[in-house]
């Protein structure tokens, strides 16, 4: 593996943006160089000039849906890993709701090993919680596991965990950080219901942002709140989505003494209830894009820090099935393609530094997981990186997704940032071409690693 240098870069890094040079051997970052003046390189050294260029630490994830094994029509690991180094994506955390869903240890490691051999983004996948696995939630080994998933809400075939002795006891014994899913099931069945008996089985999805509402979200979250400071557990509340959600959070930094926290996803960023007019069931998420005001609320809630770390719950579905009726159509949109250009346009409308949407897209995630040897640019870590370039406008088209379901909310949207390069331990996985029959090259050859914890 020969020595890479990408020189003269803008890098993005621990709140600094500075101009410097990378020297990568073996994998790892080996060298940082400060400055316009790049070092002598090593012979039979690759360089990579990106003069005027941004290199940033590459994005962390925590929260996708790859749909691998059992669902595999709607997106795998192999075609899913691909969008997200398309996306400068390195990593990701993936969730238990696949077929069989991921509720033994057995079956976690099965899933490890599927990604050990499609993989192109280092990978790590979550336990599932039930009413009745507390004994293989007690097995798991916390340097080798992200992290177990928790549905107190909407139900997942048998993963809604509504027994509140069961729930006790995962906060009292998980060794763990836990992640949620909150909404309130039976404030969602009673609006179900009463949106169904008024409107019928065809009613438009600006509804669902009522069925799905805020009382549901706040009364789950605040349960699970609750449970987390009584038993002093590690608890991180997964998509907030209102502003009213933001209350039972301290807005306080990342830090170690933080054990409660939180995750706003891209579309509650980007989206609101106006958008339901022309998008329809294609942003039918759960929980649902509410109000303006909540969007704005989200956003300040990042910035003041109740709010820690920005993923997308990536969860595509065929676009047949979102065609479906509202009652029928599932819910879940395709994003991590589009998540790092999303917000960096979020930042060329002076809405977010470069310096806090690289905290609390590539930092945060890493410190929060205790994630080892990555998510920062430093000596020694694993060079994931992504290369950016500020000012190229370019419009997605079915002609650029990588997702398997060939759709995206972000249809015929234009973005001014773009992925130029992706680098997963320290080897180019994605590059941006500009050629004649495809702008892009993959390199299928490249498998990402199973991510270790600092526990």
């Amino acid at each position: 593996m020969k020595d890479l240098l990408i020189k003269s870069a803008y890098i993005v890094n621990e709140n600094e943006i500075y101009q410097g040079s990378l020297l990568i051997r073996n994998g790892k970052i080996h060298s940082i160089f400060r400055g316009n003046n790049p070092p002598l390189h090593p012979v039979n050294c690759e360089i990579i000039d990106a003069t005027g260029k941004y290199l940033l630490p590459g994005i962390i994830d925590e929260h996708v849906h790859f749909r691998d094994p059992g669902l595999t029509y709607k997106g795998d690991i192999s075609s899913e890993s691909a969008a997200a180094v398309a996306g400068g994506v390195t990593s990701y955390l993936e969730m238990p709701n696949t077929i069989p869903q991921t509720t033994t240890l057995e079956l976690l490691e099965e899933k490890h090993q599927l990604a050990s051999e499609k993989s192109l983004a280092n990978y790590s996948f979550y336990l599932g919680a039930t009413n009745n696995n507390l004994k293989e939630i007690k097995k798991i080994n916390p340097a080798r596991v992200c992290g177990l998933k928790l549905f107190m809400g909407a139900s997942t075939g048998n993963m809604l965990v509504d027994n509140l002795k069961t729930l006790e006891n995962i906060f009292a014994e998980c060794p763990v950080i836990i992640v949620m899913h909150c909404e309130d099931e039976q404030i969602i069945r009673v609006n179900s219901a009463r949106y169904l008996k008024e409107f019928g089985e065809d009613i438009s999805a600006k509804y669902h942002p009522l069925i799905r509402s805020e009382d549901a979200c706040y009364k789950s979250s605040s349960l699970a709140v609750k449970l987390a400071r009584k038993h002093k557990s590690r608890a991180h509340i997964l998509h907030v989505s209102t502003r009213k959600e933001l209350d039972l959070f301290d807005p306080i930094p990342l830090s170690p003494e933080k054990h409660i926290t939180s995750e706003v996803c891209l579309h509650h960023l980007w989206f609101d209830d106006s958008y339901y007019k022309d998008l329809g069931n294609l942003i039918k998420l759960n929980p649902a894009v509410k109000t303006a005001d909540d969007r704005d609320g989200l956003t300040e809630g990042l910035l003041g820090n109740s709010v820690d770390v920005i993923a997308t719950d990536h969860a595509p579905h065929s676009l047949e099935e979102k065609k479906k009726s509202y009652f029928k159509a599932p819910s879940g949109g395709p994003s991590i393609q589009h998540s790092l250009v999303a917000m960096l346009e979020l930042y060329h409308q002076n809405k977010i530094t470069l310096q806090a949407l690289i905290n609390k897209m590539a930092h945060a995630p890493a410190s929060l997981f205790n994630i080892k040897e990555r998510g920062y640019i430093r000596e020694g870590y694993w060079a994931d990186l992504v290369l950016v370039d500020m000012d190229s406008p370019w419009t997605v088209t079915t002609n650029n997704i990588l997702y398997k379901c060939n759709w995206s909310p972000f249809m015929n949207q234009t973005f001014q940032s773009k992925v130029l390069c992706t680098f997963v331990n320290g080897r180019k996985v994605y590059e941006y071409t500009n050629g004649d029959t495809a702008n892009y090259i993959i390199n299928m050859e490249h498998i990402g690693m199973r991510l270790t914890f600092n526990r």
